[in-house]
């Protein structure tokens, strides 16, 4: 064997090595990012590129925003990320946000994702996308859109909260 067909060898080598410590890193970081095996299909993380366009039901009246949406083998699964460590068990607020971009999903893509992710700081919980939490969220849409309507009371009492709101600059209770 010359040098030059060792050279390319060990260059090829080199190179395939390389490649595959890539995946191993790549799937290091997705695994400790909390995303599932699959392609990321949406993003809604505030990063560089312009944001993907919100999903919408007009048979329920809801919008949102996922986090991530990925394509598994399973289906497409949303995945909502809480910046805080994580309770116990996932906050009841939490799950039914994340079934409402099951329920969206399901409207738009016209098939339910089997489970969705909730991803804290320091742990995801697999929170399955069953009947009864299908039903769950669609009784709250349902009381939400019966509800009084007009002034809502502020919730809380934390001003950084309100610097975030999106209704900050028409709320007449806002802390900020």
């Amino acid at each position: 064997m010359n040098s030059l067909a060792l050279w390319l060898a060990v260059l090829a080598i080199a190179a395939l090595l390389g490649g595959w410590l890539a995946l191993r890193r790549a799937a290091g970081t997705r695994h400790r990012a909390g995303l599932p095996a699959g392609r990321v299909v949406y993003a809604d993380t505030g990063d560089w590129r312009s944001p993907d366009a919100p999903f919408f039901s007009s048979k329920y009246g809801l919008t949102g925003k996922p986090d991530y949406l990925v394509e598994t083998r399973a289906g497409l699964i949303p995945i909502e990320v809480k910046l805080r460590s994580a309770p116990s068990q996932p906050y009841a607020s939490h799950v039914l946000q994340l079934a409402a971009y099951c329920l969206l999903v399901e409207e738009t893509q016209g098939q339910a994702p089997p489970y969705g992710l909730v991803k804290y700081a320091d742990t995801v919980f697999e929170i399955d996308y069953t009947p009864m939490l299908r039903r769950e969220l669609l009784t709250l849409l349902d009381a939400m859109q019966h509800s009084r309507q007009g002034d809502v009371p502020r919730s809380h009492n934390e001003p950084k909260r309100c610097a975030g709101c999106g209704y900050r600059p028409v709320c007449e209770q806002s802390l900020v």
